[in-house]
């Protein structure tokens, strides 16, 4: 990969760039780094079967503890993981880890997505709202309509920054909340030299969106985002932040005083008729160090489990789930199906005619603004950096063009030089690159 001088780019940076971060966040948002080259990945044309499925919301049974089904979706030109993840309720951390061998930013046409719609319910009363960190997924039970369950992909607090467990509440509902900027956050943001103001009204540059519940422990949240594709990490300073469409949801139906039990439960085991699974994740980074204790405790769990049943286990199986650690309900008793029986089992979705608030990006005209961000030699490192400004948020709308033998990454269009000024300040701090740019009629052609 080669970078034009005209950008301050280093090959060190590139390799490293952030993306889905803000420096306006109340939650601030955790650097992701390139992914690496997509590996080869099942695109054999299979016959959409099925429109829709249920992804957010279950009536639970008695005892029930395990719900939804495996599917899967064929992408299309200009898809990215992270947009199925949200038409489909899923997480960044959801659809990743269950597609370890597609490109989550530029996956190959007509790759075969699997998506994990199935859960295992954590270990907890199925009372008001249940966070499980571990998979970063929230479960709300309802008694208003039976017994009715919701589930919402969240991002939770980074490294240092860790979402704090037990048992709360919820103190409050606000609807177009202020953000009262920390002072943590100020000098933070200030090391970074970017000034914030101590308050950040309602609007798109607010990051905890339209909707925000206080919890009782002082300084945490639930509340939307206005970077939803940061959803399915460790991005923030300790909040559960929720897709704007699931925080209008969940803020109707939570009510004041509504308890919230936030747990860690990496491993996790349920019975479904007469079959016994086990989800596996990796635990979060503060509790890596525990994971031997984790996997024994799990092991115990498992062993009392189908003692009671006496039913046999595949330890064999066990061991290769745990490895995996992928978050696909898995079978475990002796003679049940593998992995590879359930992703060709899975129910083929059709696609549809569009994903959920997908970026459209408008054409560059003579009379815009624009700015040069990058210039690489390699197309597929342009086309990553282009979605993954495109999915920032608020979005960056950007394309790749290319220019005799290399490839630019071109953002706009914007109205004057202020606002390439505000975008050009948010790609030097979010990604650590100087950008160029670009007055009308200076766009580079084909």
């Amino acid at each position: 990969m080669s970078i034009s001088k005209k950008s301050t780019v280093s090959f060190i940076l590139l390799s490293k760039i952030i993306v889905l971060s803000s420096l306006l966040s109340g939650c601030q948002n955790l650097p992701l780094l390139f992914s690496s080259e997509p590996e080869s990945s099942n695109s054999v044309e299979v016959q959409p079967q099925i429109e829709t499925i249920p992804t957010h919301q279950f009536q639970l049974a008695d005892d029930q503890n395990i719900v939804g089904t495996m599917a899967a979706i064929h992408t299309r030109e200009n898809d990215t993981l992270p947009d199925i993840a949200r038409h489909f309720g899923l997480g960044y951390n959801d659809i990743t880890i269950a597609n370890p061998a597609i490109a989550p930013w530029i996956p190959e046409s007509n790759s075969r997505v699997l998506l994990p719609l199935r859960f295992i319910l954590p270990d907890a009363p199925h009372k008001g709202i249940v966070l499980n960190l571990a998979n970063m997924r929230l479960f709300y039970y309802s008694r208003q309509q039976g017994k009715e369950l919701l589930t919402y992909p969240v991002g939770i607090g980074r490294q240092g920054w860790n979402t704090p467990m037990g048992l709360t509440r919820i103190a409050s509902k606000k609807v177009n909340p202020n953000w009262y900027v920390p002072d943590s956050i100020h000098r933070e943001h200030a090391d970074k030299g970017a000034a914030l103001p101590k308050v950040v009204p309602a609007g798109p540059d607010n990051p905890l969106g339209r909707y925000a519940m206080p919890l009782a422990i002082p300084g945490y949240l639930i509340h939307g985002t206005n970077k939803p594709y940061g959803i399915g990490m460790q991005i923030s300073h300790g909040c559960v932040q929720l897709y704007p469409e699931d925080i209008e949801v969940l803020f109707k139906k939570a009510s004041v005083g509504m308890q919230v039990r936030i747990v860690h439960q990496p491993y996790l085991a349920a019975w479904d008729r007469d079959m016994l699974y086990l989800e596996a994740h990796e635990p979060l980074p503060k509790w890596a160090s525990n994971k031997t204790q984790l996997q024994k405790q799990l092991l115990k769990h498992l062993k009392q489990l189908s003692a009671k049943a006496i039913a046999s286990v595949d330890w064999h199986k066990v061991e290769r789930v745990l490895q995996r650690s992928d978050g696909i309900p898995t079978p475990i008793l002796k003679q049940s199906p593998d992995i590879a029986e359930i992703s060709k089992n899975a129910l083929q979705l059709a696609h549809p005619s569009q994903l959920y608030e997908q970026p459209v990006i408008e054409d560059l005209k003579a009379n815009d603004w624009s700015m040069l961000v990058a210039t690489f030699d390699d197309e597929t490192k342009a086309q990553q950096l282009a979605a993954m400004l495109n999915h920032q948020g608020p979005p960056i709308p950007a394309r790749k063009i290319q220019k005799n033998e290399s490839y630019q990454v071109i953002a706009g269009p914007y109205k004057n030089k202020k606002e390439v000024k505000a975008a050009a300040q948010r790609i030097r701090l979010d990604f650590e690159i100087n950008v160029k740019t670009l007055e009308p009629h200076l766009i580079s052609k084909n």
